[in-house]
């Protein structure tokens, strides 16, 4: 297993159980975890990262209406949304220094 698809494994898990539990800095593990998530995101996969963050940044509420597990799963994907939320800060923030870099081919 890469040490990308871990540190997209831990920052899942870190998204459900803090979507249950209480903890003061669980907003600043997320979006540590997801910056680091961001980090590892291919170019082939930055387009997607982008919009799935903000299809479940909009609809993460969407599930609330079923009853009983629905409270449940807004919490969960209302956490993984802002680990996609920081993995995007960190797309936008590579795919910037790489704009501003000069390339192999400019010289």
């Amino acid at each position: 297993m890469s040490i990308a698809k871990i540190v997209w494994a831990v920052s899942i898990l870190a998204a459900i159980v803090l979507a249950f539990v209480t903890f003061e800095y669980g907003g600043a593990i997320l979006a540590v975890l997801g910056l680091a998530s961001g980090f590892f995101v291919s170019a082939d996969h930055r387009r997607g990262v982008l919009i799935a963050a903000i299809f479940l940044l909009v609809g993460a509420s969407a599930l609330e209406a079923i009853p009983v597990v629905g409270e449940y799963l807004t919490a969960i994907l209302g956490s993984y949304a802002a680990v996609l939320a920081a993995a995007s800060v960190m797309v936008i923030a590579m795919v910037t220094f790489e704009r501003l870099m000069p390339g192999k081919s400019d010289g």
